[in-house]
């Protein structure tokens, strides 16, 4: 089901840390970056009961990239949810450079929701789907 969610920001700044040997955004910590902008949208919208008991995975990654990133430079991090099924959310992540706008990569990552205990994949509800609304 095709959703219109809510825009998650995040702001960082580029530091030695992500580099490679190219001396720019290693592309592993853009898989970071799109993941921990996912878990802090999740951290901010669920309540803790909404939280007990499940958890997020990733089943897949895909991700376009368009423009390196260098150090010091400011980006921006815009997410949403842009589909839902039964079981997985469908999230859209823009990274940009802050500054100048220009786009550095976009992801679509589908995660499914699980329950802690079995691990099994489990059912995400009308509740759910509205936190992100």
């Amino acid at each position: 089901m095709a959703v219109t969610s809510e825009v998650y920001q995040k702001h960082i700044t580029v530091s030695e840390d992500d580099l490679d040997d190219q001396e720019h955004v290693n592309n592993v910590r853009y898989v970071q970056w799109i993941q921990d902008v996912a878990q802090e949208h999740w951290e901010s919208r669920a309540t803790e009961d909404q939280k007990k008991g499940v958890a997020w995975v990733v089943v897949r990654h895909e991700i376009d990239y368009k423009m390196e990133a260098l150090l010091k430079e400011e980006i921006l991090l815009e997410t949403r949810i842009i589909d839902t099924t039964h079981v997985t959310s469908v999230r859209e992540v823009v990274i940009k450079n802050k500054i100048s706008g220009k786009l550095l990569a976009k992801a679509k990552t589908t995660w499914c929701l699980l329950d802690q205990k079995t691990k099994k994949p489990q059912r995400i509800s009308e509740e759910l789907k509205q936190i992100f609304q």
